[in-house]
């Protein structure tokens, strides 16, 4: 490049922006607005929550600073780690689950269905499997809710017209069944997500390596395993990275089926942290639930980054 030529590029790059200074800094005044937008609604109640975690705060009085007073009764409070029980379990309901029936359907719709009834049909299959997830959360509770209920709820008429009467059962309503109905519910709703992205992830896959794997007699498990698999890892990953922070932070289903109840059988950190908050008027308390919760969920964030980047590398290599 000559001289003349740098010198045209560089006026170009000058008009293009009347912004002084190098190209790299010309950007940083559009991110003002974001950055405090950030600080006002994060970042600023976050510091604060963590503050009010030390101390006795009712919400009238002024905060009275107890030290790790609410830190060592969250050590000992039993009703704390069922909240986080419960988390794993949901975790199971909401992670583990979803992921392992969206990578069988996804395969299924996008290396069969597809191939057989082509793209319209496999286009509607994912949308009825996502639908769920377009449903306001209060809506698809309030729906389940009708279903389940021991009165007058679908699932107990059924039993009831077919004759099984004696199997009906307060499902959401019994400690027995709480926590199982509840997993059900977050299964049904959360299915769709995985599977959207699954089929993304597929889209950039070579058909051609999936016609070459059938010619050499490959059935469809073995193109799962070799073929689907390692191209979807890193969509793997994306997916149980939000999934396991949205169960881990997951409220309001609890809120609007259960409250918690029977007892302790469903309640999760950040309902038990919300009573606190608003039910006990114990400020103080429930900050250190929530930042407790803030921690572990941040602490799973590292770990699966750590983890991706770890795979990402070994298979560079």
């Amino acid at each position: 490049m000559t001289r003349k030529t740098a010198h045209r590029v560089r006026k170009s790059e000058s008009e293009v922006s009347r912004i002084p200074g190098s190209p790299s800094r010309r950007f940083w005044p559009y991110l003002i607005p974001g950055f405090l937008m950030l600080l006002w609604i994060i970042i600023i109640p976050a510091c604060w929550n963590i503050y009010l975690s030390f101390t006795n705060y009712r919400g009238i009085r002024p905060p009275q600073w107890t030290g790790l007073t609410n830190w060592k009764r969250l050590m000992h409070d039993a009703t704390f780690w069922i909240s986080f029980r419960n988390s794993i379990w949901m975790i199971i309901a909401m992670v583990v689950i979803p992921i392992l029936i969206g990578l069988v359907l996804s395969s299924l719709v996008f290396d069969v269905v597809q191939k057989r009834f082509g793209t319209k049909t496999a286009a509607t299959m994912r949308a009825i499997y996502y639908f769920p997830q377009l449903l306001p959360i209060s809506v698809a509770a309030l729906v389940m809710g009708w279903i389940f209920r021991p009165e007058n709820g679908a699932l107990n008429a059924v039993l009831k017209a077919i004759g099984l009467g004696n199997l009906q059962h307060d499902w959401l309503g019994k400690p027995d069944t709480a926590l199982i109905f509840v997993m059900l519910i977050m299964i049904w709703i959360q299915i769709g997500y995985p599977l959207v992205i699954f089929m993304s992830g597929l889209q950039r896959v070579d058909p051609e390596l999936y016609e070459a794997a059938s010619l050499d007699g490959a059935n469809w498990w073995q193109r799962f395993r070799a073929i689907t698999l390692p191209a979807i890892r890193p969509e793997i990953f994306v997916v149980a990275l939000t999934c396991t922070i949205a169960a881990l932070k997951v409220f309001a289903p609890v809120y609007m089926l259960t409250r918690g109840g029977p007892g302790t059988s469903t309640i999760v950190p950040s309902y038990y942290s919300y009573t606190q908050f608003f039910q006990s008027q114990q400020v103080g308390y429930g900050a250190a639930i929530a930042t407790a919760l803030t921690i572990v969920v941040i602490i799973v964030s590292i770990v699966f980054t750590n983890l991706q980047e770890k795979v990402a590398k070994e298979d560079e290599e």
